[in-house]
């Protein structure tokens, strides 16, 4: 197949890894997006390989990046290197993508822009270029992208599918591999000694002694670009009799240290040029110029380095290899790099490049400097204000390091560490609290420091751990900082959340007593009262709680926050909710949040956020929505760095009722969380288990799941220790009853029902009232269970919880079918069936077929309708199509470009037989044949 209007060039060795290359852009002109990840040690071939690729599609449009190791702190640096060619059409991106961009590249000002935006501007713009010309992006050196640009560049690669895009990455293997993992991958190994011998002999004049020869095939160990500058550093002698001593460490190592000796002859004034060069990663040869006149050095300086092959300087400034950028940098005396900075910070414009002209100061600075110190402080404010965390952090770290005050460079490095903790970078900011520690600290910034190392070890665990680390900061703080001891005491007390500490624990019990003896602010704010609402259900139980839970609902939905205090403290308003089974209000409270972290890019919060939304949903039947939302999370993981959060997972395959994949994966969770000491997660696997089994119809595993999480009942007959709250100990319960009254272990199973009773009527609410009637009604006989059934039916359908109201019909006609009355149970049976069927609820569905079978009616099992033959994502598209949506609106929600959704949209069309939007709504409404 021709590939272009030429045949690329062939390179030795690599025939395996061209046709890979080819593949991917065969792939791409047939219309498919094409990523691949190399991975290889320095010199191994990477960038040839990409030459390669580039020179094969030499009729495409290409864009390159090359990571820069000294720009790693520079938010999106990277990022905007490969995007800026294309940022003349950037009025043609939608204009909330096209105001990211702007914000995150510094061209425009405004709030920290949300990352997810960012991604989706980027792939936008990628997409919409290779509508008119085929694309081809090569990212080299990406070990050495600044940690936004890696990040945002490895979402754009998992989004890519019908774009006509072709995105390679190359990598060092020995790097973190975290930002491109999951992605196709090909590992770039040395040459075979075949190809090793060739192309040794291709750049040896001299003959070489085979056992010369086999040394130096041993210590290059088939590294291309080891055996290409070999005849550079042996003399003849060596090439003929052998090198003087056996080489050490790495093969780079070595290449880089050969590097650095062809650097030694090499005249002073060209050895400073090529220092400023390696320290200025832009390849702006007119800056170079500009900054050796500051130096007195002319332009001929450069031709000795041009000679040796080591530097090309013409319009851009290019280094022969990496290594040799390194071996320049690394080689040269601290003064000298001091005075290589200096020059290139006087010729950087500060209007136009403020932040890399305050990090070429700090560079140059040989001792503390306030001045400069500030200006760092300016960029990382900047930085934070372009969404760029982690450069923010690392201005403000070099800002403490070159403060003269010591109480201000305990304030900076404290600051610093603050903003680790948001970006996620928790070992730095310990190792950066460790070195503060050091330095006398006033109580104040002792307490904060300790209040910084309970947040770490919350957030990066989410274990028990972090509970008295975060009692002990709170006391501490309490003299000093009122407003800030009682949020920590909110998170402490959100930390036994997690840790699922049992009601009456001594742990969870002393931190909500701290929390409550603590005095009392002139001005109390909405987070008293929630602080004040958590620490009464832990220590007075529900029934004491219930109605400041009721006060901080309608608080924190009726009320305007500001997004700091609605990032922080929607979450646990929203479980409040949940522990009062208040439906509505928790949707309310998790869609609140989930808005405000997404408008604010707040990473963590917004994965929190995603899997609390997802359980309205699962609940009311949405499971198609939910499971949109799961896919959002994971986009967002993939985004952060991090492992999606299995909270919503766990709920969505247990109603879905997949054993196959249901166990494995609450199987995974629960063994993650004990090893963590994650009591939350425990306790949803409990329920998520008992669900799942209660569906197959395996009764006494369900029940002894139930057991594993309640533990037994007391000798009065009341089940032992539900978590902080009710949930989902109370789902639990629910699944209990059902499980016990199945086994025929009915002193279990009404112990389960009074408490499930008591909670739901302390709540009051429709949701907790039907499943506890439902629940009762299975120990009941009569006209009794009769009267509960139905009015389990009318409560849980009163709030659209369409997953508990069919479940309630099942066991309705269940009851019915064994009380011989065939007749009356059908009717539920079928109406159960049929809506559990169509909301994917399949293990119950099932359950319901069988049931109906022995009242005599015949029913295909599982017969779904025409949206089984689309996957998730075609039936989530279809869906916002029907509802309305426009392609970019749809790419928007789901973080594809408009190409991608008109593909998927393609195909929709295709399956169920439409040939427009207007047909879709019925369509997935029509049954299958």
């Amino acid at each position: 197949m021709q590939l272009g209007p030429r045949p690329p060039r062939w390179l030795r060795g690599r025939d395996k890894e061209c046709g890979v290359l080819l593949d991917l852009l065969r792939a791409a002109r047939s219309g498919h997006s094409a990523v691949l990840v190399m991975q290889g040690e320095a010199g191994i071939g990477k960038t040839a390989l990409l030459d390669y690729l580039v020179d094969a599609a030499s009729d495409w449009r290409d864009l390159r990046v090359a990571g820069v190791e000294s720009e790693m702190e520079l938010a999106f640096a990277g990022l905007h290197q490969l995007c800026a060619p294309l940022l003349d059409g950037l009025e043609g991106v939608p204009a909330p993508q096209a105001e990211a961009l702007g914000t995150a590249f510094g061209l425009r000002t405004g709030r920290p822009p949300d990352r997810f935006m960012i991604g989706l501007g980027v792939l936008t713009l990628l997409s919409e270029h290779a509508g008119d010309q085929l694309l081809v992006c090569v990212i080299d050196d990406a070990q050495w992208l600044d940690q936004a640009s890696a990040q945002i560049l490895s979402f754009v690669a998992r989004r890519l599918a019908a774009e006509s895009i072709v995105m390679v990455v190359a990598a060092r293997a020995s790097e973190d591999e975290q930002a491109w993992a999951g992605l196709p991958l090909l590992t770039v190994h040395g040459l075979n000694k075949a190809d090793a011998v060739a192309v040794l002999e291709s750049v040896v004049t001299t003959p070489l002694d085979s056992r010369v020869r086999e040394r130096i095939l041993a210590e290059t160990r088939g590294n291309p670009l080891a055996l290409v500058e070999l005849p550079r550093w042996l003399s003849s002698a060596e090439l003929t009799f052998g090198p003087e001593q056996a080489a050490g460490g790495s093969v780079s190592g070595r290449i880089e240290e050969r590097f650095r000796r062809r650097l030694e002859p090499l005249p002073d004034e060209t050895r400073r040029l090529l220092l400023i060069a390696a320290a200025e990663p832009l390849g702006d040869a007119g800056l170079l110029w500009r900054a050796a006149e500051r130096l007195g050095l002319g332009m001929d300086a450069a031709s000795p380095a041009e000679a040796a092959e080591l530097i090309d300087v013409w319009d851009t400034v290019r280094f022969r290899h990496p290594l040799v950028r390194s071996a320049v940098y690394r080689s040269a005396g601290q003064r000298d790099r001091q005075a290589a900075h200096l020059a290139l910070a006087d010729a950087t414009d500060a209007d136009r490049d403020p932040d890399r002209l305050a990090w070429h100061r700090a560079h140059a600075a040989s001792g503390p400097d306030e001045t400069v110190a500030a200006e760092l402080e300016r960029s990382a404010d900047r930085a934070l204000a372009h969404g760029g965390l982690a450069a923010a952090a690392a201005f403000l770290e070099r800002a403490a390091r070159l403060t003269p005050d010591e109480a201000e460079r305990v304030e900076r490095e404290l600051k610093a560490a603050q903003t680790m903790v948001h970006a996620g970078a928790f070992e730095r900011a310990l190792q950066l609290l460790a070195l503060a520690g050091r330095r006398p600290l006033s109580e104040l910034q002792r307490a904060r420091a300790e209040v910084l190392r309970a947040q770490i070890a919350f957030a990066s665990n989410r274990g028990h751990e972090a509970v008295p680390l975060l009692l002990a900061a709170a006391r501490r703080l309490e003299p000093l900082d009122l407003e800030l001891a009682l949020d920590t005491y909110v998170t402490a007390l959100e930390a036994t959340l997690f840790a699922a500490r049992r009601v009456g624990e001594p742990g969870a019990v002393e931190v909500a007593r701290a929390a409550r003896n603590a005095p009392v602010p002139l001005r109390p704010r909405r987070s008293d009262l929630l602080l004040q609402c958590m620490a009464v259900l832990q220590v007075d139980g529900l029934a004491a709680a219930a109605p400041l839970m009721r006060r901080v609902v309608e608080t924190y939905r009726a009320e305007e926050l500001p997004v700091e205090e609605g990032l922080r403290f929607l979450v646990l308003a929203g479980a409040l909710a949940c522990d009062g089974w208040d439906l509505p209000g928790w949707s309310a409270l998790a869609g609140r949040h989930l808005e405000f972290a997404r408008e604010a890019g707040a990473l963590n919060a917004l994965q929190f956020a995603l899997n609390s939304v997802v359980y309205p949903h699962i609940f009311g039947g949405d499971l198609v929505t939910a499971g949109a939302l799961l896919d959002e999370a994971d986009a967002l993981a993939e985004v952060a760095g991090t492992t999606l959060h299995p909270y919503a997972a766990i709920g969505l395959a247990a109603l879905r009722g997949d054993v196959e994949h249901g166990e494995p994966l609450i199987a995974a969770a629960k063994a993650d969380a004990v090893a963590r000491g994650e009591g939350l997660v425990i306790a949803l696997t409990s329920w998520a288990n008992a669900v799942l089994c209660n569906g197959n119809g395996d009764y006494a595993a369900a029940l002894a799941h139930c057991r594993e999480f309640l533990g037994p009942v007391e000798d009065d007959g009341r089940m032992t220790l539900l978590p902080v709250g009710t949930q989902p100990g109370g789902w639990t319960l629910a699944e209990l009853v059902e499980a016990a009254t199945r086994c025929d272990d009915l002193a279990t199973a009404v112990a389960a029902a009074e408490l499930l009773t008591e909670t739901a009527e302390i709540c009051g609410t429709d949701w907790a009232l039907g499943v506890a009637a439902r629940s009762e009604a299975l120990l009941r006989d009569g006209s009794r269970a009769e009267e509960l059934y139905r009015e389990a039916i009318d409560r849980l359908g009163r709030v659209g919880l369409r997953v508990e109201l069919a479940r309630a019909q099942l066991l309705y006609g269940e009851w019915l079918r064994r009380s011989d009355r065939r007749a009356d149970a059908r009717p539920h049976l079928r109406h159960a069936h049929d809506s559990l069927t169509a909301m994917g609820v399949e293990a119950f569905a099932e359950r319901a077929r069988r049931e109906l079978a022995a009242t005599g009616e015949t029913v295909r099992r599982l017969t779904a309708d025409t949206r089984k033959e689309l996957t998730a994502r075609e039936l989530h598209i279809a869906r916002l199509a029907a509802d309305g949506r426009t392609n970019p609106e749809i790419g928007s929600e789901l973080y594809l470009s408009r190409h991608t959704v008109e593909w998927h949209l393609r195909k929709v069309f295709t399956k169920l037989d439409v040939t427009s939007r207007r047909q879709l709504r019925t369509a997935l409404a029509r049954p299958a044949p």
